[in-house]
């Protein structure tokens, strides 16, 4: 481990809090047979992870490697949520044409997948897929559109939850961008996935498509495929509509 990310991982430990610990255990399923069996809490409210994220977003690789293979969740969650404030830093009007901007969002993005079944809970990949993956698929880079996309294919196709979240997850942004076809094809693609936060994540998903792209699109969907959602699915994709809609839709 390097001294910084022992340092800053110490830190963490040493503001640890035994009853928030045991009610963030309770929230994020860590009980024998629960999604999050075995995850290790400290205790630490999101606010002060975050400030921790802050005094050290200028992490490298390696000093971030080491916060996300802790056993730890929210030194987890702090590696990976430098990754984003690395990224963002990189979107800049100045940056974002800039030959080597382009290049560190590559390696950024690319060292977000390839330890991507490290973001082993919902949080994890919701606060950071949307943001990293998200925005890499919109932004120009280096890397070249189908390699991203069979990028994010091989993420659908896995066998962990995690890495499928975030091939669904991630279509929160591109939604916001006016690329429908990234939330249409997911959402079809994990249709048939038996895992209660799949369909969530589906369901949530096709929400945001009719939000910031186009009802009418989401509409499209549920006519085509209602009859293959599963209920938790749909629900979620038609909260926002009125009374009237949301019970044709369910009938």
């Amino acid at each position: 481990m390097t001294p910084r990310a022992k340092q800053l991982i110490d830190s963490m430990i040493a503001s640890a809090d035994d009853i928030q610990r045991e009610v963030l255990m309770q929230f994020f399923k860590t009980g024998e047979g629960e999604y999050g069996e075995g995850d290790k809490f400290l205790g630490l409210k999101n606010p002060q992870t975050r400030a921790f994220v802050k005094a050290n977003k200028d992490l490298d690789f390696e000093d971030v490697k080491c916060l996300i293979d802790s056993e730890y969740h929210e030194v987890r969650l702090c590696g990976f949520l430098i990754l984003v404030e690395r990224y963002h830093k990189l979107q800049s009007a100045r940056l974002l044409n800039d030959i080597n901007s382009m290049a560190e969002r590559d390696a950024i993005a690319n060292f977000y997948v390839a330890n991507s079944k490290q973001a082993n809970n919902w949080d994890l990949v919701d606060l950071t897929a949307p943001k990293i993956i998200g925005n890499w698929i919109v932004e120009k880079t280096l890397m070249q559109l189908p390699d991203k996309e069979d990028v994010i294919q091989r993420l659908a196709e896995s066998d962990n939850l995690w890495q499928k979240r975030i091939s669904m997850v991630f279509t929160w942004t591109t939604s916001r961008h006016n690329l429908p076809e990234y939330a249409i094809k997911y959402a079809k693609f994990h249709l048939a996935d038996t895992h209660d936060l799949m369909h969530k994540a589906v369901g949530w998903m096709l929400r945001e498509l009719g939000k910031n792209y186009s009802m009418d699109a989401l509409r499209e969907f549920l006519a085509d495929h209602r009859n293959q959602m599963h209920r938790t699915t749909l629900r979620y994709a038609i909260e926002k509509m009125d009374e009237k809609e949301r019970q044709h839709w369910m009938n």
